[in-house]
């Protein structure tokens, strides 16, 4: 008993803290909670649970920022990223646990350099590229449990800011946390149990999510950039730590 208190308390003041810095940058809601979730869970069921967790953050982001959403950027990035989501759910099935942990913990860690050097390339995309893009998040949500980081970059690089990126973004891969549940489902992972788990840990990320309104344009983004590159750092390997016992 004393330890399922324990657990829910855990996840739950997590959630809180990675509803509010996820509703202020645009992602790090699953990078938060990943390292809890591998220890009290473990890796395969990690996935499940995160994939919930995350469905339900973005719908508090659209919620608040409905009004700023473009729906183009979200049809043309879901053609592409539905599709591949389902490839990979069905590759990371193929994998074993602790393989997907190290893998979890290695990719958290490389997105530091990778979204650096995609924010120091001066992209300029058009919206049809947004189904490229797509293709390539969505295949990597299909086996890692979260890809918000890489997703950044190609988003400020279309023209969108502040509340017209956080919306746009969620909604976006909303549509692909949806394909990832039901490929997860028909697979036999996303469980009963899995989905209240996620579902419980996805409210205390919505109450943050919505604090975070509040303070979404008042704070440097530079500074919570480079919190967040802290938080994938400790995160990652603290993942890939947990693989070794």
């Amino acid at each position: 008993m004393l330890e399922l208190f324990i657990q829910s308390a855990t996840l739950g003041t997590l959630g809180f803290i990675a509803g509010v810095l996820g509703g202020v940058i645009g992602f790090g809601t699953t990078i938060i909670l990943m390292p809890a979730l591998v220890y009290f869970y473990g890796p395969m069921q990690t996935i499940p649970v995160v994939a919930i967790t995350a469905t339900v953050a973005n719908f508090s982001r659209i919620f608040i920022w409905w009004k700023l959403i473009d729906w183009r950027v979200c049809f043309f990035y879901s053609l592409g990223g539905v599709p591949a989501v389902v490839l990979g759910a069905n590759t990371l099935v193929n994998l074993n646990e602790e393989f997907i942990q190290i893998t979890l913990g290695v990719f958290l860690i490389l997105l530091i350099p990778i979204r650096r050097w995609m924010r120091n390339q001066q992209f300029y995309l058009k919206t049809w590229h947004m189904v490229l893009v797509g293709i390539f998040i969505g295949y990597l949500t299909g086996i890692v449990a979260t890809t918000g980081a890489i997703n950044t970059p190609f988003f400020l690089a279309y023209g969108l800011t502040k509340g017209a990126f956080l919306g746009t973004e969620a909604a976006s891969t909303l549509s692909i946390l949806f394909a990832k549940g039901a490929t997860f489902h028909q697979l036999g992972l996303l469980n009963t149990a899995a989905f209240i788990q996620g579902l419980l840990i996805g409210l205390s990320v919505m109450v943050g999510s919505i604090v975070s309104k509040r303070i979404v344009l008042s704070l440097p983004e530079e500074w919570f950039m480079r919190l967040m590159e802290l938080v994938m750092l400790v995160s990652g390997c603290s993942i890939i730590l947990m693989s070794a016992f």
